[in-house]
């Protein structure tokens, strides 16, 4: 359905309802008609306004797209949430209409739905006002102010005090994908997402520290190991911090010494992981189990007594984990990183890098790349023959996939024969782009969070943290429950200061930035924002976005793999724009309705065990293709539409086209309110003694 049959079918819904419940409906519930009246008509009233700007929209967004075959960016997201919003509308007045004169029609939940979707609807205008400025004042096919005044002064002023908490209440579906939309909300789903909003939106690093990491205590990693994949090797390794040389690139007769990491907390053992399905020559060596580290008392090394030692492996995986450089480790990332482990029957080598606040940059590149060394000097330890080795890591971790590169082009050692980043954080600077306004609505990774992580990244964050040994599980949990709790009460804490803070001067001292007559809603209290113009996040090996040419040319084979509710999706279509116009062979697929950090729920549905499946095939193509790929003709997906045909040119690998695709109905299912489209992945059946076989 295009844009005017969409808001066509809006008007009629709400004005039908609407004049229903003005002529009386039921007597009974005459509180809840007339909250009805009112929002059918606010409803009708931020649509009209609407329609104008996501028509411009859809003439535009083509021009900053990274492939007419890729149809993605911010603009895009955007105009795609508004247009689910708008379905999810459409769907709940179609159901209050069929059923308004039903003894069992509840009046008052139905109001308190369509008030919630209105105030969603009226935030998501105020997105676009925002979003419509970026498009004036950003240069051509440019998704990024560059600049952290004026623009990105505003957008974040406007985040501090916006209300959020519609988006986590119930609309949550509107703001994530269909994988979210099936679950049940608790009573007074409002009133639970504005607790949510005052909780969260001031909690300092350390709470987002110990909550991303909780999937790493006793319980929840023993119930994931029993859960995942069952492998041969999984060990955890500590190196020793010695320094070696590694022979040049371009002339293996000269070589370049590889000092051990000592930024910020000095020369200290690098921390790793061990992970092969199939236990491999030199992966049971006295040396390597010399560098073994106990977890809980024990060292993971599945061996029967008639285990068979396949020999070494022509590939290896070396993976850096996501977690804003401030959490997780690799045994966060385990799960799915023994199931790629069988898929591709490589052996994985996991670097468990310092995180900041403690450890901030550069310390995490320089293990990273002491690792990646390290891995191609003692290739025959790891169960590999040195060949081939890939570079996979998302989020943070596919940051530092591109940066490692970028310095073993500096130190003039081998480069990786490829890298696949997932969701990568490209630019770590405040400057301002549509999909990062995707963060007002996303609960797991609001802007005041991320400020957060980059700021400590950046070491500006205070330390305050200081590291607890590991006990026992009891004891464990109740450390957790107490820092937990801890930070909450630092939270409120620092929510009163800021909101004492913002309260001495009024958000109405602010420009304006919105069309007179319009204001988006205004949260009771603000997100504690600061803009950091720290050197540090325009350092190239920070923020590769703002690399020079020079330092991006001679970089592998780079396959990013995005995703379109990302507020990090302008990273990378903006990374991958920027490789393509050094002739660098890149390959981007954006995939459609999942959040960030997907391969960490990559067990949980079939949706993200799709998305997973696009990285193993990415990491598939590296290995198995002896010559890069083409940028603009690797296509390893293949979209299916049931019955649905985009525009000419709006086909994109896995991105659900935009709002003028044709729809069979309008909201005729709640899951037809989200998306028609279907994503089948085509892969490639090889197969090699070393293992990548599909």
């Amino acid at each position: 359905m295009d844009t005017k049959a969409v808001f066509a079918a809006l008007y009629s819904v709400c004005e039908e309802n609407a004049t229903f419940f003005s002529a009386g409906g039921k007597v009974s519930q005459a509180d809840s008609a007339k909250r009805l009246v009112e929002s059918m008509k606010l409803i009708q009233e931020h649509a009209r306004s609407l329609e104008p700007v996501i028509s411009g929209f859809a003439a535009i967004y083509h021009h900053f797209d990274f492939d007419p075959l890729i149809p993605a960016n911010g603009y895009r997201s955007l105009v795609k949430v508004v247009r689910c919003c708008l379905l999810h509308i459409i769907h709940k007045g179609r159901y209050i209409a069929a059923n308004r004169r039903s003894i069992f029609f509840r009046a008052a939940h139905n109001a308190g739905e369509m008030e919630a979707y209105c105030s969603a609807l009226c935030q998501l205008r105020a997105l676009l006002y925002l979003a419509q400025r970026m498009l004036h004042d950003n240069s051509h096919g440019n998704l990024f102010f560059q600049d952290e005044s004026g623009l990105s002064e505003s957008f974040i002023r406007e985040y501090a005090s916006m209300h959020k908490g519609c988006f986590y209440g119930r609309c949550l579906g509107v703001a994530a994908s269909s994988f979210f939309t099936s679950g049940k909300y608790a009573i007074d789903p409002e009133l639970r997402g504005t607790e949510f909003e005052r909780i969260t939106q001031n909690l300092d690093v350390h709470f987002w520290k110990t909550f991303w990491n909780i999937t790493e205590t006793e319980v929840l990693s023993s119930l994931a190991s029993m859960t995942s994949t069952q492998v041969k090797v999984n060990r955890a390794l500590s190196v020793p911090p010695v320094a070696f040389d590694l022979p040049l690139a371009a002339n293996h007769r000269a070589s370049a010494t590889i000092a051990p990491p000592s930024a910020h907390i000095g020369i200290a053992p690098i921390q790793m992981r061990l992970i092969s399905y199939d236990l491999r020559e030199g992966q049971d060596s006295e040396t390597l189990l010399s560098m073994s580290r106990s977890e809980g008392g024990a060292i993971s090394l599945s061996l029967g007594l008639k285990t068979k030692r396949l020999p070494s492996s022509p590939f290896l995986l070396i993976h850096f984990h996501g977690g804003g450089f401030v959490a997780q480790t690799s045994k966060s990332h385990e799960p799915y990183l023994k199931s790629w482990s069988q898929d591709l029957g490589v052996p994985i080598l996991s670097v468990d890098y310092s995180l900041a606040p403690e450890a901030p940059f550069p310390r995490a590149l320089e293990e990273c790349f002491y690792a990646y060394c390290w891995a191609l000097r003692n290739h025959h330890l790891l169960g590999w023959t040195g060949e081939k080795v890939c570079l996979a890591g998302d989020s943070a971790g596919g940051n530092l996939c591109v940066t490692t590169c970028m310095r073993a082009a500096a130190f003039g050692v081998r480069m990786p024969d490829g890298v696949v980043a997932a969701y990568p954080a490209t630019l770590l600077t405040a400057y301002a782009s549509p999909s990062r306004l995707l963060t007002l609505m996303d609960p797991l990774l609001p802007l005041s969070v991320l400020s957060r992580c980059l700021s400590a990244y950046a070491g500006s964050e205070p330390q305050t943290e200081k590291q607890v040994e590991r006990v026992s599980t009891l004891s464990l949990v109740k450390r957790d429950t107490a820092l937990f709790l801890r930070d909450f009460r630092q939270g409120a804490s620092n929510w009163i200061h800021s909101l004492l803070d913002s309260n001495r001067g009024s958000a109405l001292q602010h420009p304006r930035e919105f069309p007179l007559g319009f204001e988006p809603l205004r949260s009771d209290q603000f997100a504690e924002m600061k803009l950091q113009s720290s050197p540090v996040f325009k350092d190239p090996f920070c923020s590769p976005l703002l690399a020079p040419d020079s330092m991006l040319k001679g970089l592998p084979p780079i396959h990013i793999v995005a995703c379109a509710l990302d507020p990090m999706l302008d990273d990378s279509v903006m990374f991958a724009k920027r490789l393509r116009s050094v002739d660098q062979p890149v390959t981007l697929c954006v995939v459609d309705d999942l959040p960030h950090g997907f391969l960490s729920l990559s067990q949980l549905s079939k949706e993200t065990k799709e998305a997973a499946n696009v990285c193993v095939e990415r990491i598939r193509a590296v290995f198995l293709q002896d010559t890069p790929p083409e940028p603009r003709k690797h296509r390893k997906l293949e979209r299916t539409d049931r019955g649905v045909s985009a525009p000419s040119g709006e086909r994109g690998s896995l991105l659900v086209g935009s709002i003028e695709e044709e729809e069979p109905a309008v909201g005729r299912e709640a899951k037809s309110a989200v998306g028609e489209d279907s994503v089948s992945v085509t892969a490639q059946n090889n197969t090699d003694a070393g293992g990548v076989g599909a």
